[in-house]
């Protein structure tokens, strides 16, 4: 494959057409259309569709462009890396994280480490739903817990544990009486949760009374005593000190890790090394009790 004609197509899909990329860069609208010409013909697929008015991409040209665009573009910083002696990370680092570590303490992650490596654009987006980092073109994502996946590779950042939690004034039930409790999302809860205490296991029966998307409204709703919460205790631990909560008990099972992870298949680039060394630099034990000092 003829890596300059790759290299025009990759141009006119982001720019949206031929006269839109060649102005953009002052290379001549007949070169660009030769070039993705002779690249369909070697394919032997179309990839973009043509109108009069309109050029779009056809399925196969946005499964060529999502796969290659970032490619090109690290073999473009390499270069440059190479050319200026090596030089510090540079250039576009895209990365997906989960919503609540993205509340409690990316914002200042993403400016420390957009002041220690000024050449690197940074772009987080915050989701908890699970991407295509190829399709959809993220360097590294951040995930809970995230299922096997043979195409990535990475790192546990950091391991918490879920605690149930209330507010002083809510007094625990008695046996097989049930408590008002604050859950996140529409899922159901099941009707009791299990926990460990200082006595051993126990079993706390709830009666959901709020659905909350975000684990940061529910610790304020429980905080407010409207009911009992699971909640991971770096997100509560400053509250359990000051005494605004009460932990009754540590969830029964597995606990939470977080993931870094990125493409198996694609060479570390620098700026996602350093992005990963930052990370560690942040949370050199990776435990509950860094997270819960950092975003403390």
């Amino acid at each position: 494959m003829d890596l300059l004609a790759l290299a025009d197509f990759n141009l006119v899909a982001r720019h949206g057409g031929f006269g839109r990329a060649a102005r953009a860069t002052g290379r001549p609208k007949a070169t660009l259309s030769r070039r993705v010409a002779e690249l369909e013909a070697s394919l032997n697929v179309r990839l973009f569709e043509r109108g009069a008015r309109m050029l779009k991409l056809t399925e196969e040209g946005r499964a060529l462009h999502a796969r290659t665009a970032a490619l090109l573009t690290e073999l473009d910083e390499t270069a440059a890396a190479i050319a200026s002696g090596g030089g510090s990370p540079r250039g576009r680092l895209r990365v997906s994280a989960p919503l609540l570590f993205s509340q409690t303490a990316m914002g200042r992650l993403a400016a420390g480490f957009a002041k220690r490596f000024p050449e690197v654009r940074l772009e987080v987006t915050t989701e908890d739903r699970p991407v295509d980092m190829v399709e959809e073109a993220y360097d590294l994502v951040i995930r809970v817990n995230p299922d096997p996946d043979e195409t990535l590779i990475g790192r546990v950042l950091l391991r918490d544990r879920l605690v149930i939690v209330a507010s002083p004034d809510l007094a625990r039930p008695a046996d097989n009486m049930s408590v008002p409790a604050v859950v996140r999302g529409t899922a159901d809860p099941g009707p009791a949760w299990e926990m460990r205490t200082a006595n051993g296991l126990a079993r706390v029966v709830i009666d959901q009374v709020l659905s909350l998307s975000s684990l940061v409204m529910v610790r304020d709703a429980v905080r407010a005593g409207v009911g009992v919460g699971r909640l991971p205790v770096s997100l509560v631990s400053h509250d359990l000190k000051a005494g605004r909560l009460a932990h009754w008990g540590d969830v029964d099972g597995p606990g939470t890790e977080l993931w870094a992870l990125y493409p198996s298949r694609r060479l570390l680039s620098a700026r996602v090394s350093a992005f990963l060394d930052y990370l560690k630099e942040a949370f050199p034990q990776g435990s509950p009790d860094e997270l819960a000092a950092y975003i403390g």
